[in-house]
């Protein structure tokens, strides 16, 4: 007997290709220096996803807020940023996008930053990832270091992607 996971998993599967938008906020890089931008791209093709849109903006919020605006539903299903989510005077993607979420997926920053504990040790709690749903689209928030998107790209985000996209739509 499988379990409500394991249930819910196998449905998901027939989800098919999903759309997902890129977002790297930073006030340095560019399309030939963003290594997180071209990693996920690479990703999301690979495993059979559609980009649909990929921006890199500022760490300004009203910036990132008018991209989240943009790239809602119907334009992505999912949204991943990265970049903005430390707690330096310039970081402020936490702050411009969880005012927004209208549920919270609470469990994506606590493994996020426990998986990271692994990997950098106590620095992990200055990481302030966040991930949940606006206005019907999924919203994952990462640190930009390329290490970081990487984690939460391969061993939380891809494992559940059509699990959460199948969950969020039915």
């Amino acid at each position: 007997m499988l379990d409500s996971s394991s249930t819910h998993k196998s449905k998901a599967s027939d989800v098919g290709p999903i759309s997902i938008a890129l977002v790297t906020v930073s006030d340095s890089r560019t399309r030939d220096t963003d290594v997180n931008g071209q990693y996920l791209a690479e990703q999301v093709a690979a495993s059979g996803h559609k980009v649909v849109a990929y921006r890199i903006v500022p760490d300004e919020p009203d910036e990132i807020r008018s991209i989240l605006e943009e790239l809602a539903a119907p334009a992505s299903q999912v949204i991943l940023f990265n970049g903005g989510t430390g707690i330096s005077k310039r970081d402020g993607t936490f702050e411009a996008i969880s005012g927004r979420i209208e549920k919270v997926i609470t469990g994506f920053g606590e493994l996020f930053r426990m998986l990271s504990f692994e990997q950098v040790g106590s620095a992990a709690m200055l990481s302030r990832a966040t991930a949940g749903i606006y206005r019907g689209t999924l919203v994952f928030a990462t640190p930009g270091s390329p290490k970081a998107v990487q984690l939460a790209w391969e061993r939380l985000i891809l494992p559940e992607l059509q699990h959460l996209v199948w969950d969020l739509n039915r």
